[in-house]
């Protein structure tokens, strides 16, 4: 079954999906194509996890180790099929990153990973997208980076019964494939990171967990459309725009240009130079 939040009479209703019609609890209908979308799940926090596909560690010359590694998204990132992705003024490195998100439904804390399916409620597509301009500071938080209002859409609906095995993801850049990966490159599958971030963060129903990106994460311009397409689970779209408020220059880091924004922002291996570079015999 597939749920979504949609806006109706000015309320957030959840609504269920039937074919391109959404039905509501009182049994009214609105055409998909027409719905106002908010995000499918009211999560406390949103966690995300760093290399996680094959072809993305590929693409870095990356050597990982042997358990993931994570950041965190504010709430306030949140967004929604059909929301607009805002590109701050002078900054040049938005990059999309389509994913997949788990949402949990019942409290997880100390499981195992053969116990954590119990605690998925579903799952929904994520774009996980990255302001690479403000690399040079916070790259270790990754809190500008990845956690800057409408980075974090998600949607356009919550399926529960989905099973992620050998599942197909691209992400479309005007129609444009410019991602195209399997879940079956995962290093590190759903369930084994619900269970890894739950032995110290009790995971609460409505929280998310995004589960990584392929290869070819690019920067993409004002007015250009993304859709991630993700087999079983629909296609999340948005528009990005330009900001209208100007970015204050009298305080914090600014936007900038360097060697390692340039290089992450189009695929090279900068973050890992001299960490985690493989050996070169």
């Amino acid at each position: 079954m597939e749920t979504r939040r949609i806006v109706l009479d000015g309320s957030a209703s959840s609504v269920v999906r039937e074919g391109d019609q959404l039905v509501a609890p009182d049994g009214r209908r609105v055409p998909a194509g027409e719905a106002v979308h908010l995000p499918p799940c009211e999560p406390t926090k949103i966690v995300c996890v760093h290399l996680n596909y094959e072809s993305r560690r590929a693409e870095f010359l990356a050597e990982l180790g042997p358990a993931p590694t994570y950041f965190h998204k504010p709430i306030s990132s949140l967004n929604a099929h059909g929301g607009v992705v805002v590109r701050p003024p002078r900054c040049k490195y938005l990059n999309y990153e389509g994913e997949i998100a788990i949402v949990i439904g019942k409290e997880a804390s100390h499981i195992a990973p053969d116990e954590a399916a119990e605690h998925i409620r579903g799952y929904t597509i994520a774009n996980d997208f990255g302001l690479h301009d403000f690399r040079d500071t916070d790259a270790g938080s990754m809190l500008r980076v990845k956690g800057s209002d409408t980075l974090c859409p998600l949607g356009p609906g919550l399926v529960d019964d989905w099973d992620f095995l050998g599942k197909r993801m691209r992400t479309l850049v005007n129609g444009e494939v410019r991602q195209d990966g399997n879940t079956d490159e995962m290093i590190w599958d759903m369930r084994y990171l619900v269970a890894d971030i739950a032995r110290t963060i009790t995971l609460v129903p409505g929280d998310v967990i995004l589960s990584g990106t392929p290869a070819n994460s690019r920067p993409v311009e004002p007015g250009d459309v993304v859709t991630v397409e993700v087999e079983g689970l629909g296609a999340l779209t948005n528009t990005i725009v330009e900001g209208a408020v100007p970015l204050r220059e009298d305080v914090g880091a600014q936007p900038s240009g360097s060697e390692e924004v340039i290089s992450t922002a189009f695929g090279g291996d900068w973050e890992f130079r001299g960490i985690r570079r493989p050996r070169r015999d």
